[in-house]
């Protein structure tokens, strides 16, 4: 049925474009979010009543429980592989990492699931409850007799093939869990603030530092209360505290639900990237005019229906730009062929893809470099003498993970309320410095992390040998000699990791960030097997000829250090490329985002 426009012509009017008039007006009265969030009902999301601080509270909140549950079941697990399953040092340290790399690999089922499908809100409840259950289990596992290891007087454990099963069965159905939440939450906290508000877009950037925070805090109680529970009191108490923290963890993300914005999925974000690859080589004979405005645009409501944001034209792989010239063959029974021609906005979205790339693959080396905290930096931590001062107490080795946690909880802060303003004086940058500057900062700052580590290794084998203290499980020096590698890295990750997690949500297209964010912990599980890879590489090289090897079973024999070198050097070629990288780089421009 037809309605009489002010101009006189007649025009259809359905009840999508009645809708889309009706959202239209309630964004210009500045009443609702103009990025085209939802609350829980699906209704259009009030600015007053939902999002910013007030729904980020809870999801803070979840994320700060969350992150303790997973390091205090993850940050000594190293030894609990060692010394009650009864592994070799270097098979430890590999199922350590291979299982660390699962967990930061499965995001991109957790990813793929929320932007194609349900959404991030769903996603992160739905993963909860499987990241729930595997904590359960693992506990199970290590407190009722029969499912743990059998522990005898000389504190020598074994375990059967069928307690080991359980264990690492538990472990994987954990590492599924984090598949729905990391890739999900932080975007979704980042979610609750609206582009196109400039108060809002401010707060943002410190989300994500505040957001790092919380899981240093939930980490913080990790490395000290529940290390400490683990070592002097049991596995399975040790576990459970964990288990109970991820149950909090779940209810306070619930509890928030009608605070929440939340992005409609846009259906799946590989079949359009597939589809501009397909149609660019379809036409790869067809020249792309000189003007932009000329390649093939959606309108507003079609690219809605998309689930793509309108992004502006660039420069960069202008080969794509050939899946947006028109032709006639373009069309299918009166419409248009996905598979032959795609918008200028959905090639853009494969462009900023393709330019994160280069910059995702040189957080690989860091990554590595960093999963030596909670692996070889503890094995090492274990030879040394963890008394405090001349008192009795001693400070189990994985707890020295408390000055990561505490140098991060003091650096946060810093970065926030004196860097930031210090640097945007001197850069004229908004948010003080670009991402990519600080990304490159904590990658320079790690290199000293492993330059501490092989320094007291060198200082730690010059003891052992010149007081032949070869068969002495742990050597008269302090554990705290680890504090400024361990502090080091802490400095590190505040610039490196939250630049990241910023990097690639800001510079993700619109429809895709979860899957950017997954994008970007895969650095962490590539890290984490290129970590398990060296240890093997080197393992099989270095006991060649009858050797010892650098990693041994006992550390007195072997040659730690080599290694620690050998990240040292390769985190200063990765700096290299890195510079010579974001240096190219392109910066996304989403139209009508406020810059």
């Amino acid at each position: 049925m037809g309605r009489k426009s002010q101009t006189g012509d007649y025009r259809e009017v359905d009840t999508e474009s009645s809708t889309c008039n009706l959202l239209e007006s309630k964004e210009e009265d500045g009443i609702y979010t103009e990025d085209g969030t939802v609350d829980y009902l699906n209704n259009p999301a009030n600015k007053e009543k939902t999002g910013t601080w007030k729904a980020c509270g809870f999801i803070l909140g979840n994320e700060c429980c969350e992150r303790l549950a997973f390091y205090g079941m993850s940050s000594n697990l190293v030894r609990y592989f060692k010394y009650h399953l009864n592994e070799h040092s270097a098979t430890a340290s590999r199922n350590l990492s291979t299982w660390t790399g699962t967990c930061y690999l499965t995001p991109l089922i957790g990813a793929f699931v929320a932007d194609t499908y349900i959404g991030r809100y769903w996603t992160i409840a739905s993963f909860s409850i499987i990241y729930a259950i595997g904590m359960a289990m693992l506990t199970l596992s290590a407190s009722v007799p029969g499912l743990k290891p059998t522990c005898y007087e000389n504190d020598v454990c074994s375990a059967t093939e069928a307690q080991i099963a359980l264990c690492f069965t538990s472990l994987y159905l954990v590492s599924l869990g984090t598949g729905g939440i990391k890739p999900c939450v932080s975007s979704y906290g980042a979610d609750q603030f609206d582009d196109h508000d400039e108060v809002e877009e401010k707060q943002k950037s410190s989300f994500f530092n505040w957001f790092y925070f919380v899981i240093n805090i939930g980490a913080l109680v990790a490395h000290s209360v529940l290390v400490w529970i683990q070592d002097n009191v049991g596995w399975g108490w040790g576990f459970l505290v964990p288990t109970v923290a991820m149950a909090i963890a779940v209810v306070s993300f619930f509890s928030g639900t009608k605070l929440y914005r939340n992005q409609i999925p846009g259906g799946s974000p590989l079949t359009r990237l597939c589809q501009v690859v397909v149609a660019s080589f379809r036409k790869k004979r067809i020249e792309v005019p000189s003007d932009s405005s000329l390649l093939y645009e959606a309108s507003d409501a079609g690219l809605s229906n998309s689930g793509i944001h309108k992004i502006d034209h660039t420069l960069d792989f202008l080969f794509l730009d050939k899946a947006a010239v028109v032709l006639s063959s373009d069309h299918r029974n009166g419409s248009i062929d996905p598979w032959k021609l795609c918008s200028g906005s959905q090639v853009e979205e494969l462009k900023a893809v393709l330019r994160l790339l280069p910059i995702w693959a040189t957080g690989i080396i860091f990554c590595t470099v960093y999963a030596q905290m909670s692996n070889l930096f503890v094995l090492q931590g274990s030879t040394l003498d963890p008394r405090v001062g001349t008192s009795s107490f001693e400070i189990p080795p994985a707890s020295l993970g408390i000055f990561d946690t505490i140098s991060v909880i003091f650096w946060v802060p810093v970065y926030d309320c004196v860097i930031v303003h210090v640097a945007r004086r001197l850069t004229g940058q908004q948010n003080g410095l670009t991402q990519l500057q600080r990304i490159g900062t904590g990658l320079f700052i790690s290199i000293f992390s492993m330059v501490c580590a092989g320094i007291l290794e060198v200082v730690r084998l010059e003891i052992v040998s010149r007081n032949n203290y070869y068969e002495l499980d742990r050597i008269p020096m302090s554990i705290f000699w680890q504090v400024p590698q361990y502090f080091l890295m802490g400095c590190a990750e505040v610039f490196t990791f939250i630049g990241q997690l910023e990097f690639f949500y800001e510079q993700a297209p619109d429809s895709m960030r979860s899957l950017c964010a997954a994008l970007q912990l895969t650095i962490t599980a590539l890290g984490n097997y290129l970590s398990a890879f060296l240890v093997t590489i080197v393992t099989v090289i270095s006991t060649q000829g009858g050797s010892p090897g650098w990693i041994t079973d006992n550390l007195n024999y072997g040659h730690l250090d080599y290694f620690f070198w050998l990240l040292a050097g390769l985190s200063v070629v990765n700096l290299g490329v890195f510079i010579t990288l974001a240096k190219r780089h392109t910066y996304k421009i989403p139209a009508g985002a406020v810059r």
